[in-house]
């Protein structure tokens, strides 16, 4: 059975005649008089009897024709509903961002999105690095927004910005007015983000650069969120190492010092899977 028998059959019914109903889909009778017949061959009932050259419903044709009528609405309604993705007039985003990207970078670029594309929700999840990258691998999402390096090579990674690493204290650590070169900066107590977020790799991977042991560092905490970092330092006599767009305003208020070791810069990545992406999906890759 289908969609075309299901059309030919409710054209016939509602004309109650296969002439007029092949004139109306510009079909030659003998094709709508075989749908006809293949349909009432499937089930084994008569959906039409033949009185001369007239036809009426039988109770059979009658009761197929409601549940005829029911599928074709809903053909269509799932034909507007795909074409509408298509055209990015329904649909959803939800996107997995690291932390940094996701309090800082991201939310210009959404809010672009959403003006020109009003009819799509957004969500966003907040995750590190390390777990948006296992989500890929497992393939429970198609792309998200990294800060972190990718390891793995089946996901691929494009750089979409560039970030600064800054190493930051408080305006009365003795690093404020005596800056440390990097073999001596097992000299001050630490606090960092979890490993797994790419703030931690990347710091990880310059002191490594640097010949530093991390093992030598006194890391007194560890937290999964920049801003309790940020706070936590500026409040105590630790020190640091967070995105430029975490600490500026800290820096620019006096909260904070930054101590001029120049650590690399880091790219912002999307990073994908093999999955095919959405309409919506691929309209927010060409954005960024």
């Amino acid at each position: 059975m289908t969609l075309d028998q299901l059309r030919i059959f409710v054209a016939v019914a509602e004309r109650e005649h296969m002439t007029r109903a092949a004139e109306a889909l510009c079909l030659t009778q003998s094709a709508v008089s075989h749908a006809i017949m293949t349909l009432e061959q499937i089930f084994g009932l008569v959906f039409f009897d033949r009185i001369g050259r007239r036809i009426r419903l039988t109770q059979a044709g009658g009761l197929f024709l409601e549940e005829a009528r029911a599928v074709l609405k809903r053909a269509g309604a799932a034909q507007q509903r795909m074409r509408a993705l298509t055209t990015l007039d329904e649909g959803s985003l939800h996107l997995w961002a690291s932390q940094t990207i996701a309090s800082y970078w991201l939310p210009a670029r959404i809010n672009r999105f959403h003006e020109q594309h009003p009819a799509i929700t957004l969500e966003v999840t907040i995750s590190n690095t390390e777990d948006i990258c296992q989500h890929l691998l497992d393939d429970t999402l198609a792309m998200g927004l990294i800060e972190g390096a990718v390891t793995d090579p089946t996901l691929t990674a494009t750089s979409v910005a560039t970030d600064q690493l800054l190493l930051v204290v408080t305006p009365e650590h003795e690093w404020a007015r005596h800056p440390p070169c990097p073999q001596d900066l097992a000299g001050s107590d630490w606090i960092l983000r979890e490993k797994g977020s790419g703030t931690r790799a990347s710091f990880e991977k310059a002191v490594a650069d640097w010949g530093v042991d991390r093992a030598a560092l006194p890391i007194v905490m560890e937290l999964t969120s920049n801003e309790a970092i940020a706070n936590a330092v500026a409040t105590g006599n630790a020190a640091t190492v967070l995105s430029a767009s975490v600490v500026a305003g800290l820096i620019e208020n006096g909260l904070l010092h930054h101590v001029g070791i120049s650590f690399p810069e880091r790219c912002f990545s999307l990073v994908r899977n093999a999955r095919a992406l959405s309409p919506v999906e691929k309209a927010f890759i060409a954005l960024l």
